[in-house]
């Protein structure tokens, strides 16, 4: 049996972890407040890229979460695909304009560019594919927020941020770099905001889907916390290896720390 006492980084998928639509699941804040209080690093990695920054923090604090500085999502990691001065044709939400202008890079939403980034938003149509597939096939960098095919809801899955990256690639006749989990980019910036004390062996990645989270953990070399709070159900086939299967994040909390 695994000893999880050296565990001091706990990185934490949002969307069926420790909320759906951002309705809290019961028992996630608890465990959360109790992981910090035992003086464990938490940080939430998400592939929500479509979301400001400032509103994915005050959306946990609406549920009793603070996360000012622990939130690490997509967009910023696709932001860091992107140099410094370059145009960058968004196809996705407000968080992608928000981090690649924190990049210092000019978003535009037609035209030429020099990367196209495609991320989860509501209002993609033929239009917008037809415009970022057009860049693409002139040449601009494909990036993808993520690949995750579905988002997760109260009502049950939605098409997710890899639905639209697909479209466009695939009418671009180009393949996408993908930035999010379970991708190195994602990795890369988790273990810069984790600090230089960050080993693998002393975190474990918290999700609810084994081939976006699983395989993140992977990346980072950590153990991965399955819970059946959100894509993956209560009894559902995983398609690889898990370190601890649990129903929810409290449960995950209750492993490392004891109960609560």
């Amino acid at each position: 049996m695994r000893d999880w006492s050296a565990t001091r980084f706990v990185l934490c998928d949002l969307d069926g972890v420790v909320w759906l639509a951002r309705e809290a699941i019961p028992g996630a804040a608890e465990g959360i407040a109790a992981l910090r209080e035992s003086g464990r690093r938490v940080l939430f990695v998400t592939n929500n890229s479509f979301s400001l920054l400032a509103e994915q923090e005050a959306a946990l604090a609406a549920i009793g979460i603070p996360a000012e500085g622990d939130v690490i999502t997509s967009a910023q990691a696709a932001a860091f695909l992107v140099e410094r001065g370059e145009t960058v044709l968004v196809c996705g939400g407000p968080g992608v304009v928000e981090a690649v202008t924190a990049r210092g890079a000019e978003p535009v939403v037609e035209g030429d560019a020099d990367v196209v980034v495609v991320g989860f938003h509501r209002d993609f149509d033929y239009e917008r594919m037809r415009v970022a597939s057009d860049a693409a096939r002139r040449g601009a960098r494909l990036v993808a927020t993520n690949d995750d095919p579905t988002y997760p809801t109260p009502d049950g899955p939605i098409p997710g941020g890899g639905a639209i990256v697909a479209a466009v690639s695939t009418a671009a006749g180009v393949a996408p770099v993908v930035a999010g989990k379970p991708f190195a980019p994602m990795a890369d910036l988790a273990r810069s905001r984790c600090g230089p004390t960050f080993t693998g062996a002393a975190a474990v990645m918290v999700g609810d889907r084994w081939t976006t989270d699983g395989l993140f953990a992977a990346a980072l070399g950590c153990p991965f916390a399955l819970v059946r709070s959100g894509v993956t159900a209560p009894g559902a086939h995983v398609g690889g290896s898990v370190d601890l299967d649990v129903a929810d994040l409290a449960a995950v909390a209750a492993t490392i720390i004891g109960p609560i």
